[in-house]
């Protein structure tokens, strides 16, 4: 395999993990009202690039499934929509957590394992 398709299968790889984690990376930063830039800001000062194209439709989804609350406010001369969790969204939250640290320590036993076999072998 090339280096370019190796790149590539894992560029798309990568995509798919963060797909898998962004609505609990979101929900866990709208516990106090955050509007899309802000909250994207917020994620990026964090590590977390999302880029609006992908960040604005989840918000409209994750409404739409009763996770979030949202309202308009015009501030400093635009609308602006301001999102939080409703309570709906907070019990969803507090599943999720669950969920990812049992995933979590999972995977990194898997990991340990497969670095525990590569020293062994080499």
């Amino acid at each position: 395999m090339s280096d370019t398709n190796l790149q590539n299968q894992t560029q798309s790889l990568v995509q798919e993990l963060r797909r898998g984690v962004i609505i609990l990376a979101v929900l866990s930063q709208l516990h106090e009202e955050q509007y899309g830039y802000s909250l994207m800001k917020l994620m990026e000062d964090q590590g977390m690039q999302i880029d609006q194209g992908t960040l604005y439709p989840l918000l409209r989804r994750m409404e739409d499934q009763k996770l979030l609350e949202s309202s308009w406010r015009v501030e400093s001369s635009r609308p602006r929509r301001y999102y939080n969790l409703s309570d709906f969204g907070e019990k969803v939250l507090q599943e999720m957590i669950s969920e990812w640290s049992r995933i979590k320590t999972t995977v990194d036993k898997l990991l340990d394992n497969e670095k525990e076999n590569e020293n062994e072998t080499h």
